[in-house]
C-alpha cells in the first residue's frame, strides 16, 4: 500500500529530474515527462485506492528532519481519497499531454514542462497526505510554485505574467492566513504534529476557536476559490496551456477542499452552530454567482474557470450542511451531507478536467478561446465533441451521469435539515435547496451554450472551418474521463459505499447501509419507507426512448438517398451572421440579473452616404467587474497609499537603520523581562 505510494513519488521525483536533463531534446522530454507522470499516476493511484478500502491508516516519517520540524506522511482513508482523485485525473492529462504537448516541440522548453508538471504532481500528494503542519506548508508553497510556473509558461503575454503574478500573491496571502491558525493551533498542543491537532480546536477558547476558523476557511479558500477571494481564478485558468489548466481546475483547487474537510472534520468537534451556517451561505454565494458570471462569458476556458468557481459552491454547501448536522447531534445526516460533498468532489474533477481537455483540443485547432469565433466543429472534431458533450451533461447535473448523483444527494442532505430543529436556522436548509436548483438550471443553460456555439451551427471563422480532428492521446486522455463520468454515475450504488471509512473516521458513523437499497439510491436516507432511484434504470430508460426515436428516423433515412438544406425560413441560404452568438444567447440572462452584472454596451456606426444606410456597426459589451471594482481596487489603492507613506523610514542613512536596530533590541529586552 504505501510501498505503491511511495514509488509513484519516487517516479515523478526521477521524472522531474529526467526532464530536466533532457530540456535540448524536446520529443524526448516530451515523452519522459509525460511518461513519468503517468506510470507515477498509476502507482499512487493503485497504492491510495488499497488504503481506502483497507480502512486503516499508515504514516511514514522521512529519515531527516527534527522532533519540530518532521517530513512524515500518512495515508489515511481522508488523504488516500483525495490521492486516488488526484492519480485519477492526473492518468488522463498525462496520456492527453502526449499529443498536447506535439505541438510546443522546437516552441518550448518541455524539458522544464515535464520538471514543473512532475513536481506539481509530487507536491499535491505530499499536500494531501502530510502529516505535519511544517511538511504540510512545504508541500503546499512547492504546489504554489509549480503552479506559478505551469500558469506562466507562456510568459511571453502580458496577460499571462499578470494572471501568474496575481496568483502568486493569492497563494502567499493564503499561505500567511493558514501558517497563524497552524501556530496558535501548535501553541495550545505544543507539536506540530496533526495527530495532537485531532479534536484540538474545540477546546481552544471561544474567540480562539472562531478566529482560527475563520483563518482555515478564508487560507484554504483561496486556494479553493471561494467567493469573495476568488478573483485569480477565471484570469488564471484560461491563460494556461489547457493540460495544465484541467489539473488546476480538477484537482490543484481541491486542495482547498482537502484542507477544509481536514479541518472542519478532524481538527474540531461539532461546531459552533454558526460556523457550519457560514461556510452554507458562502458555499451559496459561490455557486450562484460563478454560474451567473460563466454564462456571461465568451471566452471558452473562462467560462470553464467560472464554473469551477460554481462547483467549489457546491462542494462547500455539503460541507456547510454536515457541520450544522454535527452541531445539531445528527451524525448521520452529517454524514449523508459529507458524502455529498465529497463525492461532488470526485466528480468535478472527471468532468471539469474533460472539459478543460476538451477546450484545450478546441483551442488548438481553432487557435482563438472565442466562442464567437468557433462554429460547426462537430463535424470536423466528432471524438472532440462527444466527449465534451459527456463533460456538459455531467456539469450540468442531468441524469444518469455523475454531476447528477452527487447533486441530487445535495438536495437530499439540504431537504432532509429542515426538520432537524425548530428554531429559523432550518430555514437555512430550503433556501440554499431552491437556489442550488436555480443554480443547477443556470448550470444546464451555460453548458447548452458552450456546447451549442462551438460544435453546432456554421463555422465563423476560416480556423474553425479547416479545424481537424486532435491526435490519438489526446483523444484518448478525454474518453478516459468521459468514461469515469459514465461509470461514476451508473455506479452510484458501489461507490458509496467507499465513503464509510472517511465517515467513520470523520465523524464515527458509517452510511451506506442507509443510502443503498437492493433496488438503488434511497429516495429518504435513514427511513424504513420511501421509494429509491436507481442511475442504471434512468440510463435504461434514456437508451430505450432514444432507440423507440432512432429506429422509425434510421429506416426513413436508409429509404431517402438524396438529402437537401436545412430549412432556412424562405431565406435564399444561411450563413454564418446568420447564426445565434453567444453574446445573443446569454442577452435574456444579463437583462434580468442587471443590477448584478451593471452591463454597459457601446454602439458606434459608420455611414458613407445616408445616416439611414449605415457601412458598417460596431457593438461593444461588458459587464462590471463586481468584486475587483468595489473590494480589490479601494484594497490595493489603501496599500499603495500606506507604502507610499512608509517610503520615508527608508532614508538611506545607516545611523538611522542602526537606531532601528537599537530600538528594536531594547523593545525586544523590555517584551522579554515582562514575559
Amino acid at each position: 500500500m504505501t510501498e505503491l505510494f511511495l514509488s509513484g513519488i519516487v517516479v515523478w521525483l526521477a521524472g522531474a529530474m529526467a526532464s530536466l536533463a533532457l530540456w535540448r531534446q524536446p520529443s524526448a522530454a516530451r515523452r519522459v515527462g509525460c511518461g513519468t507522470a503517468l506510470g507515477g499516476s498509476l502507482l499512487v493511484l493503485v497504492g491510495s485506492a488499497a488504503a481506502i478500502f483497507s480502512g486503516s491508516s499508515a504514516g511514514i516519517s522521512l529519515p531527516f528532519g527534527n522532533p519540530v520540524f518532521s517530513w512524515a506522511i500518512r495515508l489515511d482513508p481522508l488523504s488516500a481519497y483525495f490521492n486516488v482523485t488526484l492519480a485519477a485525473l492526473a492518468a488522463a492529462v498525462s496520456l492527453y499531454s502526449f499529443g498536447y504537448l506535439r505541438a510546443m516541440e522546437g516552441r518550448r522548453n518541455l524539458g522544464a514542462f515535464g520538471f514543473f508538471f512532475n513536481l506539481l504532481l509530487l507536491s499535491l500528494a505530499l499536500v494531501f497526505s502530510a502529516s505535519n503542519a511544517f511538511f504540510f506548508l512545504v508541500a503546499w508553497e512547492v504546489m504554489a510554485l509549480m503552479s506559478y510556473c505551469l500558469i506562466s509558461f507562456e510568459h511571453e503575454k502580458k496577460g499571462t505574467r499578470n494572471a501568474g503574478v496575481l496568483f502568486l500573491i493569492m497563494s502567499h496571502a493564503g499561505t500567511g492566513l493558514l501558517l497563524i491558525a497552524f501556530l496558535v493551533l501548535a501553541s495550545a498542543s505544543g507539536s506540530l504534529d496533526f495527530s495532537s491537532f485531532h479534536l484540538l480546536a474545540s477546546r481552544l477558547t471561544p474567540l480562539q476557536q472562531g478566529t482560527v476558523f475563520l483563518l482555515f476557511l478564508f487560507g484554504f479558500g483561496v486556494k479553493a476559490g471561494l467567493v469573495p477571494v476568488h478573483i485569480w481564478l477565471p484570469k488564471a485558468h484560461p491563460v494556461a496551456p489547457s493540460n495544465v489548466s484541467a489539473l488546476m481546475s480538477g484537482i490543484v483547487i481541491k486542495t482547498g477542499i482537502y484542507g477544509m474537510a481536514r479541518v472542519f472534520f478532524d481538527f474540531y468537534g461539532p461546531p459552533p452552530l454558526w460556523m457550519g451556517t457560514l461556510v452554507l451561505g458562502l458555499g451559496v454565494a459561490s455557486a450562484l454567482l460563478g454560474v451567473l458570471y460563466a454564462l456571461m462569458e465568451n471566452d471558452l476556458k473562462r467560462l470553464l474557470a467560472w464554473s469551477s468557481i460554481e462547483n467549489i459552491g457546491i462542494i462547500l454547501m455539503g460541507f456547510g450542511a454536515a457541520l450544522m448536522f454535527r452541531s445539531l447531534g445528527y451524525a448521520n445526516l452529517a454524514a449523508l451531507a459529507l458524502i455529498a460533498a465529497l463525492y461532488h468532489t470526485f466528480n468535478h474533477t472527471m468532468f471539469k478536467g474533460l472539459l478543460f481537455l476538451g477546450a484545450g483540443s478546441v483551442v488548438q485547432a481553432t487557435h482563438t478561446r472565442n466562442m464567437e469565433r468557433m462554429g460547426g466543429l462537430i463535424r470536423h472534431m466528432p471524438v472532440t465533441a462527444l466527449c465534451f458533450l459527456v463533460g456538459a451533461v455531467a456539469i450540468s447535473g442531468l441524469p444518469p451521469l455523475n454531476g447528477f448523483v452527487s447533486e441530487w444527494l445535495t438536495y437530499q442532505a439540504l431537504l432532509a435539515g429542515f426538520g432537524t430543529t425548530h428554531s429559523l436556522t432550518r430555514l437555512m436548509f430550503p433556501i440554499a435547496g431552491s437556489l442550488l436548483a436555480l443554480t443547477a438550471a443556470l448550470a444546464a443553460a451555460c453548458f447548452v451554450k458552450a456546447f451549442a456555439i462551438p460544435f453546432l451551427a456554421l463555422p465563423r471563422s476560416e480556423e474553425a472551418a479547416d479545424a481537424q480532428e486532435v491526435s490519438f492521446p489526446m483523444r484518448t486522455g478525454m474518453a478516459v474521463l468521459a468514461l469515469g463520468c459514465v461509470a461514476l454515475g451508473l455506479g452510484a450504488t458501489w461507490f458509496v459505499r467507499v465513503f464509510d471509512p472517511i465517515t467513520q473516521q470523520a465523524l464515527g458513523v458509517r452510511a451506506s447501509s442507509a443510502l443503498v437499497t437492493a433496488r438503488g439510491l434511497a429516495l429518504s436516507p435513514g427511513t424504513a419507507h420511501g421509494g429509491t432511484i436507481s442511475t442504471v434504470g434512468i440510463a435504461l430508460f434514456f437508451l430505450l426512448a432514444g432507440a423507440a426515436f432512432a429506429l422509425p428516423l434510421a429506416m426513413r433515412w436508409r429509404r431517402r438517398s438524396v438529402s437537401g438544406p436545412a430549412w432556412d425560413c424562405g431565406l435564399p441560404g444561411l450563413t454564418d451572421d446568420n447564426e445565434y452568438t453567444a453574446t445573443a444567447f446569454s442577452k435574456p440572462l444579463r437583462m434580468i440579473f442587471s443590477a448584478l452584472y451593471r452591463p454597459r454596451r457601446e454602439i458606434q456606426a459608420e455611414y458613407e452616404v445616408s445616416p439611414y444606410y449605415p457601412s458598417a456597426i460596431r457593438f461593444e459589451s461588458e459587464i462590471e467587474p463586481t468584486f475587483e471594482k468595489h473590494l480589490y481596487d479601494p484594497l490595493r489603492q489603501w496599500i499603495m497609499a500606506v507604502a507610499n507613506r512608509m517610503k520615508g523610514i527608508q532614508a538611506g542613512s545607516i545611523n538611522l537603520y542602526l537606531a532601528y536596530i537599537f530600538i528594536t533590541l531594547i523593545l525586544l529586552l523590555l517584551f522579554g523581562v515582562r514575559a
